[in-house]
């Protein structure tokens, strides 16, 4: 028999996959990996019996008596029973076809969604044959895309906190890099700027004090502090939620200080570190009492500015703030602590989800105050968005005063 073809594995995987949603949607924890272990079980055993195909199926997407009870029903509903459609219990299979192939399907026996194991013999057995029409090959179930791709384009707002659930592993492949920044360290080179006396001084003693080789040496670079304050009152509470998990799964690399603010500042950082991201948001509600509240912004910016960017923690750090700039408080306020904050931060990036429409104007007191001093404004409101937003926190270039949205 002809090894399988880069189409015909295309086939199966798509079917097992189609397989593994209905499982899914049934209960059962059944994720790409099984899927995976699934149709290699296949394309090792080549079932020609459903019953072969179920024990397949047993052996690979299944780990317990309840999980399998399951199984037996929606393979059932898939592929039809356990005996070939129309044929007595222990009666033997029809002679396989031509080159191995099962013998195509009759005209109204068994149920249409019973075709998938003949597509999936086909795909394993049929050796440089033609496929049928596309009539024949049609399925019942439509193919159901990946949770991540269902849920990449849709705003955070609109998303449960099982669907957030669901966008963690995509956050954990995403990076948040920041511009790097000189150190005053240097290292050493071939070609440097400038020579590194001492090293090159130190080499010569093995040629009689004769420094036949200069050594360079580079100014040393190394990554600048990324700060992020985060709104929670109850007009951002939807997106805060999908933040603190992009921040958790993806701002380790750029050792980010976490903030969170309502009617006070709360530090998160510790609350992030070293837990998942269900038990790290739970922590976050916990000590951000405030969590669902009303707005201060330009207090908490001022307690920042105050107790920790005048300490440090904000100079040559790119700050990200997460608000809709919906404020209570004194919008002037907020104009100068982002006035002061400016003067001391690399970059501002604001992440407002209103920006999303095309039609936005920094209406509100305190996105208005704000915008002059910030050097992007994205909507980051999808998976889709936070590329944007990474790509904003990136930019190595300063571009204060703003005078039109990027909507993002």
């Amino acid at each position: 028999m002809a090894p399988m073809t880069a189409a015909m594995a295309d086939d199966l995987a798509e079917l097992s996959a189609r397989f593994g949603a209905a499982l899914r949607h049934a209960g059962l924890p059944v994720g790409p990996g099984r899927s995976e272990r699934f149709a290699t079980a296949v394309t090792l055993v080549r079932p020609e019996t459903n019953r072969d195909l179920f024990n397949c199926a047993l052996a690979t997407l299944v780990s317990s008596k309840d999980q399998a009870d399951m199984l037996r029903v929606v393979f059932t509903d898939v592929f039809g029973g356990l005996d070939e459609p129309g044929q007595p219990a222990g009666t033997p299979a029809a002679a396989p076809g031509p080159h191995g192939s099962p013998p195509p399907a009759e005209p109204g026996r068994g149920p249409a969604s019973a075709r998938m194991h003949t597509e999936i013999l086909r795909a394993v057995d049929k050796d440089g044959d033609e496929p049928e029409s596309a009539a024949d090959e049609e399925i019942s179930q439509p193919y159901l895309g990946s949770a991540i791709e269902r849920l990449s384009g849709a705003d955070f707002a609109e998303l449960s906190a099982a669907e957030l659930a669901e966008l963690a592993a995509a956050m954990r492949e995403m990076t948040l890099a920041v511009p790097p920044r000189r150190s005053r360290r240097r290292n050493r080179r071939p070609g440097g700027r400038r020579t590194d006396v001492r090293s090159t001084l130190r080499q010569a003693r093995r040629t009689g004090g004769h420094a036949f080789r200069l050594i360079g040496e580079v100014p040393a670079m190394r990554p600048r502090r990324l700060v992020v304050l985060c709104d929670i009152s109850g007009s951002m509470e939807p997106y805060a939620r999908a933040m603190i998990q992009l921040l958790y799964c993806a701002a380790g690399g750029a050792n980010a200080e976490v903030f969170t603010f309502a009617t006070r500042l709360t530090r998160l950082t510790k609350e992030l570190a070293r837990t998942t991201p269900a038990v790290a948001i739970a922590r976050a509600a916990q000590a951000a009492p405030d969590w669902n509240g009303g707005t201060r912004l330009g207090a908490a910016l001022k307690e920042f500015n105050d107790r920790y960017g005048r300490r440090g923690m904000a100079r040559g750090a790119v700050v990200l703030i997460i608000s809709d700039g919906w404020d209570t408080g004194d919008p002037e306020l907020v104009r100068q602590e982002m006035e002061r904050l400016s003067l001391v931060a690399f970059r501002i990036v604001w992440m407002n989800p209103r920006t999303k429409s095309t039609s936005y104007e920094p209406l509100a007191g305190g996105m208005a105050a704000a915008w002059p001093f910030c050097d992007a404004v994205v909507s980051g409101h999808s998976l889709q968005a936070v590329g944007r937003l990474a790509a904003a926190l990136a930019d190595p270039v300063r571009q204060r005063a703003i005078t039109a949205p990027v909507v993002g």
